[in-house]
């Protein structure tokens, strides 16, 4: 799985292949506008995103926050939330899981919004 949180705004995650660095670097360029700063933790799979046009600072995992700003915690916040969510199922098949994952996606990002009238509005009826 690849995740993703912009700052302040919005989770995406996805169902990938694996974790070689050339399938989350593909990830990271479709998704990220080139020049951005990018906060991961030392997965070796990160080291080639500066040659990409990104900056880059790595994080270590067991502190929260780095100079009072920085923090990886937002989207391991997700990890936990699918976690909670799928645990009940005893796992899914492949497509029902990808699935599942982009549903709870929208929840996650959709959080403080009334999900009826969301929906109604996203499908234009009113």
């Amino acid at each position: 799985m690849f995740g993703i949180l912009e700052r302040g705004g919005k989770v995406e995650v996805d169902v990938v292949r694996d974790v070689k660095a050339e399938t989350l670097l593909g990830e990271a360029i479709w998704r990220v506008k080139r020049g951005s700063l990018v906060y991961t933790d030392h997965f070796r799979g990160y080291d080639s995103l500066v040659m990409y046009g990104f900056r880059h600072e790595r994080i270590d995992d067991g502190k929260r926050f780095r100079n009072g700003r920085v923090y990886l915690d937002g989207i391991e916040g997700f990890w936990s939330y699918a976690k909670e969510r799928l645990m009940p199922s005893h796992g899914l098949s492949p497509p029902w899981f990808s699935y599942s994952l982009k549903e709870l996606e929208f929840r996650y990002n959709h959080w403080e919004e009334d999900l009826y009238d969301l929906l109604l509005r996203l499908l234009k009826v009113e």
